[in-house]
C-alpha cells in the first residue's frame, strides 16, 4: 500500500486522476499476479465488529471487511477492516502469509474489500486483534474514498452517492442501523398484541384514502390508466369488512407534491386498524409504542436534538402521560378567545394584521383556522400533543362526535413540530361515507372509490385505525432535522451534469 501512504497524509498534491492511474496499475499487477481483483466466495465465521465485541484470545478466524485504515511499519503491516456495523484491527507480515500473498497485499488500496483468515490476539497496546495467515483479495476499489477526517462535506454528494456517506460517516452508519432495528421492533410490537401484517396493492385505479396528487401510470395489457397510492387506508378497511380485527400494513405510498426537509414524494407509513377500538385506544396504542422505542434505541424518553456541529438545538420530553387537548381550544389559545365567534372576515382581518398567517383568496374559512393552527400551533409544538376532535371538513373518514357533529373524533399527534400520526374512530356508515365522499370530490365524482363504497354496504365493524410516518418518526428519535438524513436514496432533482 505504498501509494496510500500519499493518499491519506496528504504529504503531496495529487489529482484524483492520478490516484486512479496508480490504483489501475495495481489492479494489473494483481492480474499478473494470478489474482481475481473482484474475488468470489469467502465464508466468514465472524463480523469484524461482532468478534470484537466478543474477542476471545486464541481463536481461528475468518473475516471480511473494507480496509478503512493502514499503518505501514515495514515488515509489519497492521490495517482495519469494516462493515457497516463496526471495524476490527488486523496484522501480517510475509512470515505469516508468505512473501508471494505479501506481494498481493502490497496492491491494496484503503477501500479495497478482503477476505482474512487468522488467529486472533491482543496487542501490547490492548487493541484486539487479527493475526493473518492467509488473506483474499474480494474486490479491487478504483476510486480513493472521501477523507477520513472530514468526510462527506458536500450535501449533494452525500445524498446522491450515499454509499460513500455510509463509508466515511458514523453518525449515518448509526442512524439507518436504528432506523432499521425500529421498523423490525414496529412489527414486534404490533405482533405481540396480535395485529396480523398484510400487503395492499400500490397501484391503484382509484386513489383514495388522503387528499393528495398522485403520480399518474399507465398498464398496457389492461389498457387503464393506474395511480401509485396515496394511502392503504382503503383496502384495509376492505379487511375489516372481511373478517379481520387487527391488521397493519407498513406500506410505501407516493404522492406528487412538494419536496423539502420534510417531505419526500416516496415516504414509509404504518397504517393499522383494531376492530372494536376507538381513536382513544388507538391514541394510547402509539404512545406505548413510540415511548417503548425511545427507551429501547435512545436510551429514555429525553431526546436530544443538535445541530451540524453538535451542539443542542432542544430537548424533546416523551414522559408520559402526553398532552392531549381539542382542536378549538388550541387554536383560540393561539389566536384569541373569541376566534370563532368572530365572523370570518375578522377572522381574515386577524390573520393578516395581528397573527401575521398569510392566506390565499381560495381557502375556505375551516381552511383559514387549520392554517393558523399549522403556523401558530403545529409549528411551534415540541413535546408530544394529541390534538382531538378536529373539523369535520378535514377528516371525511373519521366518525362525528355524537355530542358536536361539526368535529370527528381523531387525534392528531404533533411531535417536533410536525405531525407524526393521526388517528381516528373510523367511519362505517356507507351512506355518510358516500354524502363526505362526494362532498369532497365536487365535481370529480369519478375520483369516487365505488368498491370501497360497496364494501362498507357488506358491513364494516367500528374500529379505531392510525397512521405513522416513519421517516418523521425517525426523524424525532433519532435528531435528524432534514427527512434526506433518514431516507437512504431520497429523491433529487437531476445535477447539471445529468
Amino acid at each position: 500500500m505504498s501509494q496510500e501512504k500519499q493518499e491519506t497524509t496528504g504529504e503531496e498534491e495529487i489529482s484524483e486522476h492520478q490516484l486512479i492511474q496508480f490504483r489501475r496499475q495495481k489492479l494489473d499487477k494483481l492480474r499478473e499476479l494470478g489474482v481475481d481483483p473482484f474475488g468470489g466466495k469467502f465464508e466468514t465465521t465472524h463480523q469484524p465488529a461482532a468478534l470484537r465485541a466478543n474477542f476471545e484470545e486464541e481463536i481461528v478466524v475468518k473475516v471480511a471487511g473494507r480496509i478503512v485504515a493502514h499503518r505501514d511499519m515495514g515488515k509489519s503491516q497492521f490495517f482495519d477492516i469494516a462493515d457497516i456495523h463496526g471495524r476490527l484491527q488486523c496484522f501480517l507480515n510475509p512470515k505469516s502469509i508468505g512473501d508471494e500473498a505479501f506481494e498481493i497485499f502490497q496492491q491494496l488500496d484503503i477501500g479495497d474489500w478482503i477476505g482474512i483468515e487468522g488467529t486472533t490476539f491482543t496487542t501490547r497496546m490492548g487493541e484486539p486483534t487479527v493475526k493473518a495467515s492467509a488473506i483474499t483479495v474480494l474486490s479491487k476499489s478504483l476510486r480513493p474514498l472521501p477523507d477520513k477526517w472530514h468526510g462527506v462535506v458536500d450535501p449533494q454528494i452525500k445524498y446522491r452517492q450515499r454509499y460513500l456517506d455510509l463509508i466515511a460517516n458514523e453518525r449515518a452508519r448509526d442512524a439507518f442501523l436504528k432506523r432499521s432495528a425500529m421498523v423490525a421492533e414496529i412489527r414486534a410490537f404490533l405482533g405481540q398484541r396480535e395485529f396480523i401484517e398484510v400487503e395492499t396493492p400500490m397501484l391503484q385505479d382509484v386513489p383514495g384514502g388522503a387528499a393528495a396528487e398522485p403520480f399518474k401510470t399507465h398498464h398496457n395489457a389492461l389498457g387503464m390508466d393506474l395511480y401509485m397510492r396515496i394511502a392503504p387506508e382503503l383496502y384495509l378497511k376492505r379487511l375489516l369488512v372481511g373478517g379481520f380485527t387487527k391488521v397493519f400494513e407498513l406500506n410505501r405510498n407516493f404522492r406528487n407534491e412538494g419536496i423539502s426537509r420534510r417531505h419526500n414524494p416516496e415516504f414509509t407509513m404504518l397504517e393499522a386498524y383494531w376492530a372494536f377500538a376507538d381513536f382513544e385506544q388507538m391514541a394510547d396504542l402509539v404512545e406505548e409504542m413510540v415511548c417503548h422505542l425511545a427507551e429501547k434505541f435512545c436510551g429514555g424518553l429525553q431526546i436530544e436534538h443538535k445541530d451540524a456541529n453538535d451542539e443542542p438545538i432542544r430537548t424533546i420530553d416523551l414522559s408520559r402521560p402526553w398532552k392531549r387537548e381539542t382542536f378549538h381550544n388550541l387554536v383560540k389559545q393561539a389566536a384569541g378567545d373569541d376566534w370563532f365567534d368572530i365572523t370570518s372576515e375578522q377572522r381574515r382581518e386577524r390573520c393578516a394584521n395581528k397573527l401575521k398567517v398569510e392566506l390565499s383568496e381560495q381557502m375556505e374559512d375551516y381552511e383559514v383556522s387549520q392554517q393558523v393552527f399549522e403556523k401558530l400551533v403545529e409549528e411551534k409544538t415540541f413535546d408530544p400533543c394529541y390534538v382531538t376532535h378536529v373539523p369535520r371538513e378535514l377528516v371525511p373518514l373519521a366518525k362525528q362526535n355524537a355530542d358536536d357533529d361539526s368535529v370527528v373524533d381523531v387525534y392528531e399527534l404533533i411531535i417536533n413540530g410536525q405531525e407524526i400520526s393521526p388517528g381516528y374512530s373510523e367511519l362505517n356508515d356507507p351512506d355518510s361515507q358516500r354524502a363526505r365522499l362526494e362532498d369532497q370530490a365536487g365535481e370529480e365524482t369519478q375520483k369516487l372509490d365505488e368498491d370501497f363504497l360497496l364494501a362498507l354496504e357488506h358491513g364494516m365493524p367500528p374500529a379505531g385505525g392510525i397512521g405513522i410516518g416513519i421517516d418523521r418518526l425517525v426523524m424525532m428519535l433519532t435528531g435528524a432535522e432534514s427527512i434526506r438524513d433518514i431516507v437512504l436514496f431520497p429523491q433529487l432533482r437531476k445535477s447539471v451534469s445529468e
